[in-house]
């Protein structure tokens, strides 16, 4: 890849994510909605959500932009999963803000933790910096768990 190739495949590695977390928050529709909800101790306010996420879709993009690039014979099975993680992502918003769904929600959103665990086991396979970029991801989605349910119960 020449440097022209490589500046395109990384922004177009950056925005697909973005471009998820953009449309699933689009079709969910009714996030203003989270303000009427009873919520745990440590709810962040709702602008912090959106300001997060485009950090952690930046880290995505970046790690999945050093994969595709690598020559790591198992750069499509990272990739693969990471896709995983991104059709799981993009589907938990439509669950708990467009259908209000909170209990299946927090189970979906349980499963991409665990999604999410692999994801990270496969890119430190290929480059452990890759990995630990995805920490805060996974972090902030055991965060937002404990919201999830604690909504569910109190909700």
């Amino acid at each position: 890849m020449n440097k022209l190739q490589n500046k395109s495949a990384l922004i177009i590695s950056i925005l697909i994510p973005i471009a998820i977390g953009f449309l699933s928050a689009l079709i969910s529709g009714n996030m203003s909605a989270y303000s009427d909800l009873n919520k745990p101790p440590l709810s962040p306010p709702g602008f912090i959500f959106p300001i997060i996420w485009t950090i952690l879709y930046i880290l995505m993009g970046i790690s999945s932009y050093f994969i595709y690039i690598s020559e790591n014979k198992n750069k499509n099975k990272a990739l693969k999963i990471y896709a995983i993680q991104l059709f799981f992502n993009f589907f938990w918003s439509i669950i708990f803000f467009g259908l209000s769904q909170y209990l299946l929600a927090f189970l979906w959103l349980i499963a991409l933790i665990f999604i999410i665990i692999i994801m990270i086991y496969q890119f430190y396979q290929i480059n452990p910096l890759l990995a630990y970029l995805q920490i805060p991801y996974l972090l902030w989605c055991i965060f937002a768990a404990y919201l999830n349910l604690m909504i569910y119960i109190m909700n």
